[in-house]
Formats: C-alpha cells, sequence, structure tokens
C-alpha cells in the first residue's frame, strides 16, 4: 500500500470520532451498499498500490538470432480508467437491484386498496357505529377541507410545497446534519416524501429506503399535481389512535366534521402528525399540545398565511375538545348489522371498504324504547328480573325501527352485550296464534264451542301428559274467541291435538318460525310455547297477521353504497314507510286458506334477514283468518276473563290494538307482543342466566308494562285506525250463549265467519239454562292467586 494512503488511515486513527461516524454512517446504508463500498474501495487502494504489472523473470537460455520478446505495460492512466468504469458498472449494478427493480408504481397511489371506514347510519342519517380494523379514515375532497387547515399544513410541514419538485434542498441538509450529528435518520422532508413514505414504503429508516423515497417523490411529482397530492396526503397521514386523514382526526378531537374546524382548531390538528401521542391533549401532558398549536400559528404568520389580528386571535381562542368515549348508539343492532354486512360482504371488505350502510332504525325511536326498558328492569329487581329486550318493526316493509338486546349493553357482569331479540328463548303462549291459524283455515271458527276440561294424553315412551291452565282452573265449554283471548292453554292444546303438531310446525314457518327444523323434538307443548324461537321471528309472525297474511320479511338496512359512493345494495320493500310490492309473487286465495300457487313460494322462506335475498311479501295466510286473529287479539271482552276489563294490554284511546302474551312453565320468559297495521312490538323480560324469576303477572308485571309504554309512546300522535276488513268475511249475529243463529231471548252478538263456517242452526229456549262447572273441575278457591303456569 503506498505510503499516502498509510498517511491517511493513521491520521484517521488519531481521531476516534471521524471513525465513530463513519461506522455510524454505513450501518445505516444496510449490509447489500456498506459492502459495495467497502469492496469498491479496497479495490480502488489496491491498484493505486499496483500502478503496473511486473512480470515474472525469463529464465536464462540461448539468446537464438533475432529473437526478442516486447515487454508488456500498462499506463497508469489506462488501468485507472478501467477500474473506474468496472467500479461504476458494479455500482449501477447493484443500485439497480437493491433500488430501481423493487421501486412500487406511481399509480398505486390511486390504485391500492386504501383503508377505510365503514359507517353506520339510522334511517334519518344519524351515525350509529364505525367500523374499522386499524384506521379509521373517510376520504374528504380538499375543497372540503379549511383553506386554515391546509395553510397550517403547509406552514409547519412543507412551506414551499407548491415551490419545489418533491424535493427540499433545506429539509435534505436539514436531515443530513441530523444523521451525522444526532445519530438518527430523519424522515422525508416535503409532504410528498411523508406521502411516499406512508404509501408506497415500508417503514424502516435506512438510506436505502431513503433513496427510493427521493426517486419516487420525483416521480410522484410528474404523475399527479400538487392538489392531488396534497389531497391524498391530507387523507392518509395519522393523527393519534385509530383517526387516519383529517375527516376522521375533526371527529376524534371536535366531534363535528372537518368543513366547520376554525383557525384555531385547525392549527392544533396540522400540528398533531409529526408526534400524535406527544401533542395528543389527552396524554400525560397536554400543554405540548398547546405549545405545537402556538409553533403553527406561529410559523402561519411568519409565511403570512395569516395577519397578525388572526395570530392573536386564535392563540387566544380556548380550544374544547370532545370527551373520548366510545362512540356507539343502538349497539345490539349495529353489532346485527355488521354481522349481516359480513355475511354479504366478508370481513375484509366490512372493515376497510369505506361501505355507507344506511338502516331502517329510527335512532329516537330507539332511544324512547331503550329508556322504558331500562328503567322498567330497575323496577323489577324485587321479582327477580334483571333483563329484558324490546323490537318494534314495520310491518309493511319489515323495516327495523328499534332493537334492544338487553337492559344495558355495557353491563359486562349480566352480559349485557347478549342480544336477546336474536337468542333462542321459549315464547310460551304467545305462539298460540299459529295454531289457532291452522284451525281457522280448516273449519274452526271464533264461535266453535271448546271443551275447557282436564284431559290426560298418553304417548308411547313418553310421560303422561295433562295440560293446565295459568290460573290451575277450568271453564268448561268456551268459545274459540274467548279461549285464545284468555289464553286458555287446555283448548289450546286440543286444538293442536286435533289439527297435527306437523300442521302448526308448517304454519309456523311458512310465518316467519326459523328454529322449529327438527320436528322429532316437538310435542303438544308446542302451542303452550316448547319450541324455541326468536323475538326477530315473533316479529315477522305477528307482523303477518298485522299485514293480512303477507309475509315481509325483516329488512334492517335500507341501502348500502361502496367508497365511491355507488349504491350496491337497495331495499325492494319501499323505505320510511311505504311498501313496493311485487304483484307476482301475491297470488289470488280461495275462501279457506292460501292458494297452490302461492304455497309454492313459500316451501323454503326461513331466512327472516338476508341480503342475498329480495323482499318478496308473500301471501301466506288466509286475509280473512288473519283478520279474524287480529280482531279476537284485540277484542278486549275476550281477554276480561283472563286480564279483567282495565290491563296494560289496553292502549289508550286506542282500541284496534291486537295483543298477546306468554309466559313458560318454569317462569324463565316473559312475553307481550302487540300490533297495529304500523307497529309490531316484541318485549321480552327475565335473565340471561335462565334463573327463573320469583313471580310474573302477564298483563300486570314483567314484559305487559314495558310493551304499554312503548305502544303508547309509538301511537301518542296517531289517531286509532281500525285494521282493513278483507272481502268474503261474513259478519253474522249469533246468540252469545250457544254461539249459533239467535233465537227468541238470545241474540246480540256479531261474530266473523268465513263463508261456508257460518252456524246453520238457531238455539232454543232448552240451550238457554244456564250450567255451571262441575266442582271436581276446579284446582283452586275463586280468587286464589296461584304461579303463572302458561297464559
Amino acid at each position: 500500500m503506498g505510503t499516502r494512503w498509510t498517511g491517511v488511515i493513521y491520521s484517521c486513527s488519531k481521531r476516534p470520532k471521524i471513525i465513530k461516524l463513519m461506522v455510524r454512517f454505513l450501518q445505516s446504508l444496510g449490509k447489500p451498499i456498506s459492502w459495495l463500498i467497502f469492496h469498491s474501495v479496497y479495490f480502488l487502494l489496491f491498484l493505486s498500490s499496483h500502478l503496473y504489472i511486473r512480470l515474472p523473470q525469463r529464465p536464462h537460455i540461448p539468446q537464438l538470432p533475432h529473437l526478442s520478446l516486447p515487454k508488456f505495460s500498462l499506463s497508469r492512466k489506462l488501468l485507472f480508467l478501467f477500474s473506474l468504469l468496472a467500479s461504476c458498472f458494479l455500482l449501477l449494478f447493484v443500485f439497480y437491484n437493491q433500488i430501481i427493480k423493487d421501486l412500487p408504481n406511481p399509480e398505486k397511489l390511486i390504485t391500492r386498496n386504501q383503508i377505510l371506514t365503514t359507517k353506520i347510519f339510522d334511517r334519518n342519517n344519524n351515525l350509529l357505529y364505525k367500523i374499522y380494523l386499524n384506521q379509521n379514515r373517510t376520504l374528504v375532497k380538499l375543497q372540503d377541507i379549511p383553506k386554515e387547515l391546509i395553510l397550517a399544513t403547509l406552514a409547519i410541514e412543507d412551506a414551499e410545497f407548491y415551490q419545489h419538485n418533491g424535493l427540499s434542498f433545506r429539509g435534505i441538509f436539514r436531515a443530513a446534519q441530523a444523521d451525522l450529528t444526532q445519530g438518527k435518520i430523519e424522515g422525508g422532508s416535503t409532504i410528498t416524501q411523508q406521502l411516499v413514505k406512508n404509501t408506497l414504503l415500508t417503514p424502516e429508516k435506512t438510506l436505502k429506503r431513503k433513496i427510493k423515497e427521493v426517486i419516487l417523490s420525483l416521480a410522484v411529482e410528474k404523475r399527479f399535481s400538487k392538489d392531488q397530492i396534497l389531497q391524498m396526503y391530507l387523507n392518509e397521514v395519522g393523527f393519534g389512535g385509530a383517526a387516519y386523514g383529517v375527516e376522521e382526526a375533526s371527529q376524534l378531537y371536535f366531534g363535528k366534521p372537518v368543513g366547520q374546524l376554525d383557525l384555531a382548531q385547525s392549527a392544533f390538528l396540522a400540528g398533531l402528525p409529526a408526534s400524535p401521542t406527544t401533542y395528543s391533549p389527552f396524554g400525560s401532558n397536554p400543554q405540548k399540545a398547546t405549545e405545537r398549536q402556538q409553533l403553527v400559528l406561529k410559523r402561519m404568520l411568519e409565511e403570512k398565511y395569516i395577519t397578525n389580528a388572526d395570530f392573536q386571535s386564535a392563540s387566544k381562542e380556548e380550544i374544547v375538545f370532545k370527551p373520548q368515549k366510545i362512540d356507539i348508539h343502538a349497539p345490539h343492532f349495529v353489532m346485527y348489522i355488521k354481522d349481516l354486512l359480513v355475511q354479504k360482504y366478508g370481513e375484509t371488505m366490512v372493515e376497510q371498504g369505506g361501505l355507507e350502510v344506511t338502516t331502517s332504525l329510527d335512532l329516537n325511536l330507539q332511544e324512547m324504547a331503550q329508556k322504558i326498558v331500562t328503567n322498567e328492569i330497575d323496577s323489577l329487581k324485587r321479582l327477580h328480573i334483571t333483563n329484558g329486550a324490546a323490537l318494534v318493526t314495520n310491518p309493511q316493509t319489515g323495516e327495523i325501527l328499534a332493537m334492544i338486546g338487553s337492559k344495558d349493553y355495557f353491563d359486562l357482569g349480566n352480559s349485557g352485550n347478549y342480544n336477546v331479540t336474536t337468542a333462542l328463548r321459549q315464547p310460551g303462549s304467545s305462539i298460540k296464534p299459529v295454531n289457532y291459524a291452522v284451525a281457522l283455515q280448516n273449519g274452526f271458527t271464533p264461535a266453535t264451542i271448546l271443551s275447557d276440561t282436564p284431559i290426560t294424553y298418553h304417548i308411547p315412551g313418553q310421560e303422561p301428559y295433562s295440560p293446565i291452565n295459568y290460573d290451575h282452573r277450568f271453564h268448561g265449554n268456551v268459545p274459540l274467541r274467548t279461549a285464545l283471548g284468555s289464553s286458555y292453554n287446555v283448548p289450546a292444546v286440543k286444538v293442536l291435538s286435533a289439527m297435527g303438531v306437523n300442521q302448526m310446525i308448517d304454519q309456523g314457518e311458512k310465518m316467519g318460525i326459523t328454529t322449529w327444523a327438527d320436528r322429532s323434538r316437538f310435542g303438544l307443548s308446542l302451542t303452550l310455547g316448547g319450541g324455541e324461537v326468536k323475538m326477530t321471528d315473533m316479529a315477522v309472525v305477528y307482523g303477518t297477521l298485522a299485514n293480512s297474511g303477507i309475509r315481509v320479511d325483516l329488512q334492517p338496512i335500507l341501502e348500502i353504497k361502496d367508497s365511491k359512493g355507488k349504491i350496491i345494495f337497495k331495499s325492494e320493500c319501499g323505505t320510511r314507510g311505504e311498501m313496493s310490492l311485487n304483484e307476482q309473487t301475491l297470488a289470488p286465495t280461495d275462501r279457506r286458506g292460501v292458494s297452490g300457487r302461492t304455497l309454492a313460494l313459500v316451501r323454503d322462506v326461513n331466512a327472516t334477514s338476508d341480503l342475498s335475498v329480495p323482499c318478496q311479501p308473500i301471501q301466506v295466510l288466509n286475509p280473512q283468518v288473519a283478520y279474524i286473529l287480529t280482531d279476537i287479539l284485540s277484542d278486549n271482552s275476550a281477554r276480561t276473563p283472563a286480564f279483567g276489563p282495565s290491563s296494560y294490554l289496553n292502549i289508550a284511546n286506542h282500541p284496534h290494538v291486537a295483543v298477546k302474551t306468554g309466559t313458560t312453565q318454569n317462569l324463565r320468559d316473559n312475553w307481550t307482543v302487540g300490533y297495529t297495521q304500523n307497529y309490531v312490538a316484541v318485549v321480552w323480560v327475565g335473565n340471561n342466566d335462565n334463573t327463573p324469576m320469583s313471580y310474573v303477572a302477564s298483563g300486570i308485571t314483567g314484559a305487559s308494562p314495558i310493551w304499554n309504554k312503548i305502544m303508547t309512546n309509538l301511537l301518542k300522535d296517531i289517531p286509532d285506525k281500525e285494521f282493513a276488513k278483507p272481502e268474503n268475511l261474513l259478519k253474522i249475529e249469533i246468540c252469545p250463549i250457544t254461539n249459533t243463529l239467535p233465537c227468541e231471548g238470545c241474540g246480540g252478538k256479531w261474530e266473523y265467519f268465513l263463508p261456508g263456517t257460518e252456524p246453520k242452526n238457531h238455539c232454543t229456549p232448552k240451550q238457554l239454562t244456564p250450567t255451571s262447572i262441575p266442582d271436581n273441575q276446579k284446582t283452586s278457591k275463586p280468587g286464589q292467586l296461584l304461579p303463572a303456569i302458561h297464559n
């Protein structure tokens, strides 16, 4: 090695600081480039020490006449040029292999799958919830961002943005100085470089990545306009937590759209991206947030973006931040919606696709119902009732207007996040209308006399079954109207025995029940609630009755848009109370039941809420039968024997409200389900852990008061309206004692009949003789209160 290089190395060895800086610099380059530089320097040192090649001496041989070998040597300049070209070629090869080959295309800035936030709204465009994975982001256009925020960002991040071509030489010098003096690699100094770093490159801090950043920044500046680059940056940069982009940052810190920010708020947001944790107003040192904001305002003043008066005003403004909390309304409902979206579009699209989902929920109605459920359950603790749920729907469209899955979603100790409206629960006697729907389609009438007397069923392989009534009493011969209205159990079981369990299951599935697939599990107790159902299913069943026998499945989503605003789903049932019927699915019915054409349409109708199936209203029940059942369930005189003339089943000034209760034998479930032409309200009370309630009296305590208050609020501004009466329905005067055609001394009661089922005979004086119920049919003394069994 030449003496001059020896001197250089000796000089460097006396300066350890220089060696440390060189080592640190090489480490920052990464192994491939460091290896290249080291071996290139070594090669040059070697050549400089051997500027010519010496051939070995020839052995002494006799000299031949006229024979001589020419000397071979290379000039120093030619050798140096050769080594320089070789080194350059090697450098270019490594540069291409390590840098250029893997550079992403700048077009990825607009073609990449950007992580966006899915938003769920109620029917009135109130935000219910945001769904996102790690980045909560909503894209906004540059023209929708306040000028103050744009200027504040330029002042603190890149004042020369509109002058440079992607690189700031002042920033490069500052970064290089920090590299050498502070021992760290700084990020890109321009907005373009930051955009490239955050979107197209990996986050490691090496010179290799820095070189890529510079090259890509120049390419991005050639491909996109300055406004496009600035818009992409403001939508990409992080502002702390999961908030990415200026829109979600504005919502996070101020609870308002970004377009409503003033100068002081804009200056605060512009200062956050440098270090969101350090400058957070909710961090350990909120004073730093104020100091950072003041610095941004000062830079804006220096750049002449604002006047001194603006500076003084914004500096003195006291910023009020939005309290940090979980922003979620109607939590059971939005989680229900999220599950539906995932089933349809997949988890990735839902959590990152930026969908905008408009639901059928009415947030005002939801909050009203939630408050009622919470207050009423709090008052029932003495009865060991700790939870309640409610569901309100529009029977004409299937829209869910309110869904309260529990008393308190956030009560983790009581499994509050468990959604009872979609859970399996026994319905008690609230399922009886399905049983009686079968009977009325097979010749029974509201005037049909049913025997409420003791009976025992002996079924092979099972214990003898003896149904009993809610009050532990028997009531003799009663018309079907009273048996259903007063919810007598024994007549209901006898009707089911006559019709067959399978017929009830068939009818239940047509009307909306989705949980009775295993028919082997069910027997005669099915009509008393022996088969589990969902509240969502019961809303469809009772909605079918309210809708003249037309089943409309639940439609909780009105519209879905993708991240670009394109509608990708729209409910076909109409919105905001107006139903759009597909007339081809509605077949004419005969006088006794649904037509064969309609039956073909309802063979597989088990999904009560499926985004993949368009809304198809289907006639699943004779409209005359649906009307008769509705008339019975809204007849206060028919339920008076069991509930009294004044109970929570009556709605003030609204006599035309149909309602049915249900309580299971083990006192684990208590229901009240009622409806008008416009609303179905399903209410349940009980305990999530399935422990029994200590006592519940249907129509007095439990679900009925909750149902009454919800329905009263729904109808307070709506005049009472009778249910629409279908054609081909007879209304005939009968004798209330015999339920036959009237005779002398007995008449005045009017009853509905399907054509062909009306009574043919008149009563006789002998039939009018009063009879009493035998004593052996009674199991309790009059007025004695017994535990609830079924109602």
